[in-house]
């Protein structure tokens, strides 16, 4: 199930043209504009999402997304690949996205463009037909503050800080309060990719997660700002074997602007 959520420049250059294929390209609308894959649609994820996750707000963020992958023409039924310019926080959000709506073929190019160099690409995009996608949300695959209330300090739950040291540490501060959600395992998660851009292999993330004490038994909870980050953190977990994951979407512009959650202040080794 894992190496679903992935395909290589392999699998693309052989099923990109199969009818039941769509692509998305999850860049900016610049870049979008300025060349694209033939066929290619266009869905940023960047302006579109929510920081509340309570019912009311994860209401109105399902709300949302229907009416967007309904824009796209997306039915559930096609296999869906997203992709950047490499195997990015853009790409895993919209997969992830997908995934926690009841699509069950949402994949990610690894590598992105990095990984077919020399596509032709085009600036011409032709009429999409909208549909009616309709969700069937597996929340399974993600978490909310309240989620983690219930469980800060359970065995069975492990919560991964994705962000940067900076941001972990407090030095730099992107909410009312700096700091870390209580226990959280830190590491940057630009980690998990290759210097090229790709993720790293399976066997070699498995090692590096254990090696950080992040259980394969446990349940993982990654999280960063907003939920991109820890969305390309599932991917990485996923691949590396790790079964029980969940994006807690609403991730520190959530929980460092609220005054009722514990946070703590991890100090930088001197």
């Amino acid at each position: 199930m894992a190496q679903k959520l992935l395909v290589d420049s392999r699998w693309f250059r052989t099923h990109r043209r199969d009818r039941n294929v769509v692509l998305v390209d999850t860049r900016s609308a610049d870049d979008y504009w300025k060349g694209h894959l033939k066929g290619a649609r266009h869905f940023d994820p960047f302006p579109f999402h929510y920081t509340n996750t309570d019912e009311r707000g994860t209401r109105e963020f399902r709300a949302q997304l229907e009416l967007i992958f309904s824009a796209i023409g997306i039915t559930g039924r096609e296999t869906v690949v997203c992709y950047e310019n490499d195997s990015g926080m853009r790409a895993t959000r919209a997969a992830w996205l997908l995934e926690w709506m009841g699509h069950k073929k949402a994949r990610v190019l690894d590598g992105g463009l990095k990984a077919i160099a020399g596509e032709k690409l085009t600036t011409d995009a032709a009429a999409i037909k909208p549909t009616r996608f309709r969700g069937r949300p597996c929340d399974d695959i993600s978490a909310s503050a309240d989620f983690l209330i219930q469980r800060l300090g359970s065995p069975d739950v492990q919560i991964f800080d994705v962000r940067s040291d900076e941001e972990y540490f407090s030095e730099r501060v992107r909410a009312k309060r700096g700091g870390a959600i209580p226990g959280a395992i830190h590491r940057d998660w630009t980690a998990a990719n290759t210097p090229e851009g790709f993720l790293k292999p399976a066997k070699q993330l498995r090692a590096e997660f254990e090696a950080l004490g992040l259980r394969p038994d446990a349940e993982i909870v990654p999280y960063c700002q907003g939920g991109y980050r820890a969305a390309h953190a599932y991917v990485a977990l996923k691949l590396a074997g790790y079964r029980r994951v969940r994006n807690y979407w609403g991730s520190w512009a959530e929980w460092g602007n609220r005054e009722d959650v514990p946070i703590e202040h991890p100090v930088r080794p001197t």
